[in-house]
Order: C-alpha cells, then structure tokens, then sequence
C-alpha cells in the first residue's frame, strides 16, 4: 500500500484533534493526528499497543502513572490495554502506528 501526502481524508475524532488513517497492513496501522491548541484527549485504554512520534508543536502526555511534555521529536509506546491522555500545549501533528489494526480507523 502507498499514500502520498493530501489534505483529504481527515476526520474528527474529538473537538480540536482530528485524524487521518495513511497507510495499513495485515499487523499495523500509521495514523496522523492534527492536535489543536487547548484540545484535551481524555483519559482512555484499547487493546492495541500505541507507538508515537510528534513531528511539531508541543503536549502533555500521560502513560499510565507517568507524564511528560514531549516535543518535536519525541517518541513514545503506550503497551495495549494501559490507560493513557493528552494535553495539547502548542497546535501540534502526531504520528502513531497502532497494532494490531485498528479496525475503528479504517475507511
């Protein structure tokens, strides 16, 4: 599978954080994440484990017990079934690639 770079395709997933599935295969899925100043992703756990890159701006994120402010940059993997938010300091883009796929983030 291949995708280039558009504009198209995102969706609301909560107020100020919107979401567009890139690519998938049989294990993983990438998604983009548009984070808007001030948005909160409320405290949540799923099944699928969660590795996160932040390409620009800046937010608060707790994994489980742990919070830290990640930057451009910043890594993180949330293990599936661990409770985990977010709040978004700076408009921001994230990258996360879940696993096993989400099917919820499918088109």
């Amino acid at each position: 599978m291949f995708e280039r770079r558009s504009n198209a395709g995102y969706r609301p997933a909560l107020e100020g954080i919107e979401r567009k599935t890139l690519v998938h295969g049989q294990q993983t899925l990438m998604t983009e994440f548009r984070l808007r100043k001030g948005a909160v992703l409320p405290l949540h756990s799923h099944p699928h484990e969660q590795t996160g890159y932040l390409v620009s701006g800046r937010m608060r994120l707790r994994i489980g017990a742990e919070q830290h402010e990640v930057g451009p940059g910043d890594s993180w993997c949330i293990p599936g079934s661990v409770e985990h938010s977010a709040v978004i300091l700076e408009d921001s883009v994230a990258i996360e690639v879940f696993s096993p796929v989400r099917e919820d983030y499918l088109a």
